[in-house]
């Protein structure tokens, strides 16, 4: 049951976050070639390509390579390229091979096709590629290439890199540990402007190089930041973006986990900054309480709403093993929309008699 009261016309921002869970079946069998899944979930050897409602079927055609197909639409409003009516598929080939013990690699390549409704949108080849050593250094690097969209200044759509995202981390003590990243995109990212104050979309305000630390400190406290120039075509000159947050695992021995973070970007779609508080509270593994505030101010061509505030809160209750309580509250307040929103869920688990006979010794 969800209800809001609201002066425009736009989606809330627990619609928007709805969208970005996961809900998923996939087969996996070790004594089969062949491996599927479908809902909403990632492309296990291609993440990059950000949620897909729809699925992918793959087959086995040696120890460490796996040929597969995929198609469905993009309802993840934190992608990139989102668009509401878009619809993706294509081809892939994987390899993939190590041990988590020591040295492991993955390694993707593939093609699909990208429609705005039913319209071609877009053809395009994408690689994702890993290099892992324990849990000590690990390198990520993602990247797709298609025709411009838009003419050069001579008229021409020439083929070229559209998406490219590199991290390197290190982490040489278990509270230590540093992150090199390089984010590029050709275009114009697209993703949901009302999501920057809620960190989803962090990875997409930092254009260039970064350097981020994360340090794990007595008493469950942790620091993290993360600064680097954001340069585009175009720029005179780059310009410094930063972010800085603490994570305390229990504030003044309540139990209570708070988070706090501040950033301030320049990026093409525009610059602004945002704050952002949360704190939670479990009560042992029956009941969650959950609250969360948010400042945000953007001056971008893509979004109206040029700074909102926003309060909420959520509960999670579970009585029995077999029945689920949820509810929660939003107040935002903006330049072109204010609302108050509320929803109620109960849910029922039908494993819960298999678990009872399982804990019964089968009786």
């Amino acid at each position: 049951m969800n209800t809001a009261s609201s002066s425009g016309s736009l989606q809330t921002l627990n619609d928007v976050i709805n969208r970005t869970y996961h809900l998923q079946m996939t087969y996996n069998n070790p004594n089969s070639p062949w491996v599927a899944g479908f809902g909403r979930l990632y492309l296990p050897w291609a993440s990059s390509l950000d949620t897909i409602d729809g699925g992918y079927v793959g087959r086995r055609v040696a120890p460490n390579t796996t040929l597969g197909i995929f198609a469905g639409t993009t309802p993840d409003p934190t992608s990139w390229n989102y668009d509401p009516n878009r619809r993706i598929g294509g081809g892939f080939v994987n390899f993939q091979g190590g041990s988590f013990e020591s040295f492991r690699y993955t390694s993707t390549f593939g093609v699909g096709v990208s429609t705005l409704g039913w319209q071609a949108d877009r053809q395009f080849l994408f690689t994702e590629n890993g290099l892992f050593y324990k849990n000590l250094v690990s390198i990520y690097h993602s990247l797709q290439a298609d025709r411009a969209r838009v003419p050069n200044s001579n008229g021409q759509n020439l083929a070229g890199v559209s998406r490219s995202f590199l991290t390197v981390r290190v982490q040489p003590h278990p509270r230590f540990s540093l992150d090199f990243n390089h984010n590029y995109f050709r275009d114009i990212p697209t993703f949901d402007t009302n999501l920057i104050s809620t960190g989803l979309v962090d990875q997409l305000l930092f254009q260039g190089l970064s350097v981020g630390a994360r340090v794990d400190l007595p008493k469950k406290i942790s620091l993290y930041s993360s600064v680097g120039r954001s340069s585009q075509t175009g720029d005179a000159r780059s310009s410094l973006n930063r972010m800085y947050g603490v994570t305390l695992g229990s504030i003044w021995k309540t139990g209570i986990r708070g988070d706090v973070r501040w950033s301030q970007f320049n990026s093409s779609f525009g610059h602004g900054n945002y704050s952002a508080l949360t704190l939670s509270r479990e009560f042992g593994e029956n009941f969650r309480c959950e609250f969360m505030a948010g400042d945000q101010h953007l001056i971008s061509p893509l979004s109206q709403n040029s700074s909102y505030r926003s309060l909420g809160s959520n509960i999670y209750w579970f009585p029995k093993s077999s029945i689920y309580f949820d509810a929660g509250f939003t107040r935002q307040q903006g330049v072109i929309q204010n609302y108050n929103q509320w929803y109620i869920g109960i849910g029922y688990r039908f494993d819960s008699y298999t678990k009872r006979r399982a804990h019964a010794g089968g009786k």
